[in-house]
């Protein structure tokens, strides 16, 4: 394969992967009536860090999205009473944060829209595509060495 074809396709996976990112948040936001997606994905992220540990750092490098960015979420997440922030008790400079009981009931809602939404956009492909797809994403994500500390693990109960 000569460069330019090379470069090429790369610009254009770029852009579509760029656009279909752009698409999905904004369709899955209309799906959901509560949250938008980025939300449903910051309290996702909450229950897949250990209790105690969830932290704005944490919370941010599950996303693999700056600090700003998950504290601009995770304070309309606040703002809403979904969440709160609470002393450590392993280390008291460190602050926590939880989902409230709101914030629970608001989770198990969105999390049950976002399935079917999920469902939806992914009827087309096999099982062995959407394996594969994965298995290329998460090559993509360590383009810059780092590996991504996913959701594999099923989350902590609510």
């Amino acid at each position: 394969m000569d460069t330019n074809n090379r470069l090429f396709l790369i610009s254009q996976t770029y852009a579509t992967l760029f656009s279909v990112t752009n698409k999905l948040q904004a369709v899955g936001d209309e799906s959901m009536r509560e949250l938008t997606s980025r939300q449903l994905m910051a309290l996702i992220a909450i229950v897949h860090i250990p209790e105690g540990e969830v932290t704005l750092n944490a919370i941010a490098s599950k996303l693999g999205a700056t600090k700003q960015s998950t504290a601009q979420i995770i304070n309309n997440l606040k703002s809403k009473g979904y969440l709160e922030s609470e002393k450590s008790k392993v280390d008291a400079r460190s602050v926590n944060i939880v989902m409230t009981e709101n914030g629970k009931k608001v989770f198990k809602q969105a999390n049950e829209q976002g399935s079917i939404f999920l469902q939806d956009i992914f009827q087309a492909f096999s099982t062995e595509e959407l394996a594969q797809f994965w298995e290329l994403l998460k090559k993509l994500y360590q383009f810059d060495g780092e590996k991504q500390d996913g959701f594999e693990a099923e989350g902590r109960v609510l």
